[in-house]
């Protein structure tokens, strides 16, 4: 119970709630080619002092052996040979850092839209999003495909990165232009509790990065870090109704814990308290929560986010693939739903085709009954369609073997997502957010 608890992460009532949901961040990042994301990474993790010796050494060798009289911090995070030859990110890089008041995972998504299902991947679980901008370019299409998937992704936390301020001369009238720009474009936005912010910066000198600078006196705001840095958990966190899909049956069978049975795994949506009564789904069983447990203490409340072990009051059957809820918040159970798929396979997507969907941890036999649509990534709307191409992005209906106990994505992001898996090949071949 213990080792499980621990190797599961999370924490339980307001102290670790707060301890845990400020320590980690979760932040994708997102722009087109050039416009300095691996850059701007590279340079919070200088500027952080997160950079180990060897790697910097090696930034300051291809940083001469190229001829540059800068350090290139997109070497920091380029990992792939192909993307240090050609300058750009292909695929998604997570990187890790870490400051006295919290630490970070950043998604290095690609910007082409050849790769729009990688940063699809990388935004899925992030809290925060930065979009990266060029000052001389200012808003362009891959910006409004880039705000779009975080508007589909209910991203709630947006940081608009107007980068490379030094080379417009550090200019407030621009910086001001791609403002109003970029307010227009989020005046489409259907995602109405998403938080937009502007800082103007430039990574490669680290204006506005980690430190504030004095080549823009007009602006009076955040740098990055400390805009991430003041962010607190109910900015980024999405608050629903509780749900617990149970991911293992806890029997140790020892001495100590002959008689337990708990039920492992991670709070979604909201708390959960000892006493409340819940429903176990899909048996409809109900019983009552009679413990909490993290590691090895007992919470008399558990927070959304937290990974815990439950026990019941009822000695009833609960397996891994089963959902616990509140008993007063019951989920829709369906078989035939209506989703938004952004497609990852080279396969084509079309109607009878059979996949698995893999809804927590709920994995059903399904087969695709209709693609109505293709979805515009500029907000222009959709345009009718039989199937979904690669990077493509449609509303499918689904048709499931069994039910699935399920929320709209809208109203709960954990509980609304899936994934399509090809059965054939046990890859993933698509991603989808049930309406």
């Amino acid at each position: 119970l213990r080792l499980y608890s621990l190797s599961f992460g999370g924490g339980c009532g307001e102290d670790y709630n707060r301890r845990i949901h400020m320590e980690v961040l979760k932040i994708a990042t997102a722009g087109s080619v050039d416009d300095g994301k691996s850059t701007l990474i590279g340079r919070l993790l200088y500027d952080t002092q997160s950079l180990t010796t060897d790697k910097l050494e090696a930034i300051e060798k291809s940083s001469k052996q190229k001829g540059y009289d800068y350090l290139d911090f997109s070497l920091a995070t380029d990992g792939l040979v192909a993307e240090r030859e050609q300058g750009i990110t292909i695929d998604v890089a997570h990187i890790y850092f870490s400051t006295a008041k919290k630490s970070y995972i950043i998604a290095d998504t690609p910007g082409h839209v050849e790769y729009t299902r990688n940063m699809v991947t990388g935004a899925s679980t992030s809290q925060v999003s930065i979009i990266l901008i060029d000052a001389r370019k200012g808003v362009i299409e891959q910006t409004y495909r880039h705000f779009f998937i975080n508007n589909l992704l209910r991203v709630k936390e947006v940081i608009v990165a107007v980068n490379k301020m030094d080379l417009v001369d550090y200019s407030e009238e621009v910086y001001n232009k791609i403002k109003a720009d970029f307010e227009a474009l989020n005046a489409k936005s259907t995602f109405k509790e998403q938080n937009v912010s502007y800082i103007p910066l430039s990574a490669l000198t680290g204006d506005n990065v980690v430190e504030k600078t004095d080549a823009m006196p007009w602006y009076k705001g955040q740098t990055i870090l400390e805009h991430l840095e003041a962010l607190e958990p109910a900015d980024v966190y999405e608050r629903g109704q509780a749900r617990f899909p149970v991911q293992t049956v806890i029997r140790p069978k020892t001495e100590e814990y002959h008689d337990f049975r708990g039920y492992a795994g991670k709070l979604y949506g909201n708390n959960i308290k000892v006493g409340d009564a819940v429903t176990v789904l899909p048996s409809l069983t109900e019983s009552k929560v009679s413990k909490i447990h993290f590691f090895d203490k007992q919470f008399d409340e558990a927070s959304v986010g937290s990974s815990i072990t439950i026990e019941l009051e009822n000695d009833i059957n609960v397996t891994r693939g089963d959902m616990i809820v509140k008993s007063s918040e019951l989920p829709k159970v369906e078989k035939d739903i209506n989703t938004t798929v952004c497609w990852m396979d080279s396969k084509k997507l079309i109607p009878g085709a059979k996949y698995f969907v893999q809804h927590n941890t709920n994995r059903v036999l399904a087969k695709i009954d209709s693609v109505k649509n293709i979805i515009a990534t500029d907000f222009s709307g959709a345009t009718e369609a039989s199937q979904l191409a690669i990077n493509e992005i449609g509303e499918v209906n689904i048709k499931l073997s069994k039910a699935i106990y399920f929320d709209a994505y809208n109203d709960n992001k954990s509980n609304g997502a899936f994934i399509l898996i090809d059965a054939a090949t046990n890859t993933t071949a698509g991603v989808g957010f049930i309406r």
